[in-house]
């Protein structure tokens, strides 16, 4: 058994916070600000994992939130292995997955934690995601395929908004955002955790499934509203960002869908990709990257079918 600074038995944690950090210094310090209180009230740990930043998130952690645990990765290992090394450092019986763009209000933390313990049935919950002007992002949806998506961005999203906006109920889904997921360590252990074939993008649709598959509900709790900042600063981030959910797409239809709609998707991104070439990048830099990393992807797709 664990021992505190005196020598006494030190109680495990009923709740574990962690946050995969890269390159986010002030958005990460704001997160951290904000869960202070609630998680000392709550006896939470928070686990930081950093994946070798370089603009002095390390040492804010150490100095500014030095209650919260700092792990340091010597390289970028991306988001699922990231949260994998966080996970397997924590401790509590219930692990919050957070990103460092978020701001968690007060209160929403034992809320959270309140609805998923009433929920034996359920394996994870997420919150309603907020931008900063308070209008609902969709962190929450159906089965993963290539007509669904297109259902899921074309009539489905508009219709949660609008539902969100007038006041949606707690409800049963698919997936839940990855931003905010809190998450029964049994149900993780028993559903696996992150599958780190993903760098970034679609693991958290991936984590969910398998739990759906072990017989665990997820449930969205709109009543509960975290602010999520996300997006990338410059023009080449947000290409480099979009082509990475691409490849994460393209191994999650491998994975999980049928060849229909991996092959409809793949001729969806060539189209996508070629009018993004000619039409859309402005910069010799930009195509250069969009044509590396649209062949790398379909060499992948290819080599694994």
């Amino acid at each position: 058994m664990r021992q505190n600074e005196n020598g006494q038995p030190k109680s495990e944690p009923e709740l574990s916070i962690v946050l995969v950090s890269y390159n986010d210094r002030v958005r990460l310090g704001r997160c951290l600000f904000s869960l202070e209180e609630e998680a000392k009230n709550l006896g939470a740990e928070v686990v930081v994992v950093d994946n070798n930043s370089a603009d002095g998130s390390q040492e804010l952690v150490r100095t500014s939130f030095s209650w919260a645990k700092l792990i340091e990765n010597s390289e970028n290992l991306g988001y699922a292995k990231g949260n994998n090394r966080g996970i397997q450092g924590s401790r509590g019986k219930f692990v919050l997955l957070l990103n460092p763009d978020t701001v968690v209000p007060s209160g929403a933390l034992s809320t959270l934690l309140a609805e998923l313990k009433a929920r034996p049935e359920a394996g994870a919950i997420g919150p309603a995601l907020v931008h900063e002007d308070q209008t609902f992002q969709v962190s929450f949806g159906r089965k993963v395929s290539f007509f669904s998506e297109l259902v899921q961005k074309l009539a489905r999203n508009p219709y949660y908004k609008a539902r969100l906006k007038a006041g949606l109920p707690a409800r049963e889904t698919g997936w839940l955002s990855g931003a905010c997921l809190l998450l029964r360590r049994t149900a993780l252990e028993e559903a696996g955790v992150f599958d780190e074939n993903f760098f970034l993008f679609f693991e958290d649709i991936d984590l969910c499934l398998r739990l759906r598959k072990k017989g665990f509900r997820l449930i969205f709790e709109p009543r509960i509203k975290v602010l999520h900042a996300g997006g990338a600063s410059t023009s080449r981030e947000k290409l480099a960002s979009r082509l990475e959910y691409r490849r994460s797409q393209v191994y999650f239809y491998r994975k999980h869908n049928s060849r229909l709609s991996l092959f409809l998707l793949k001729i969806y991104l060539r189209l996508t990709f070629f009018l993004q070439r000619f039409f859309v990048l402005r910069t010799n830099e930009e195509r250069t990257l969009l044509r590396e990393k649209a062949r790398a992807i379909f060499k992948d797709a290819a080599h694994n079918e």
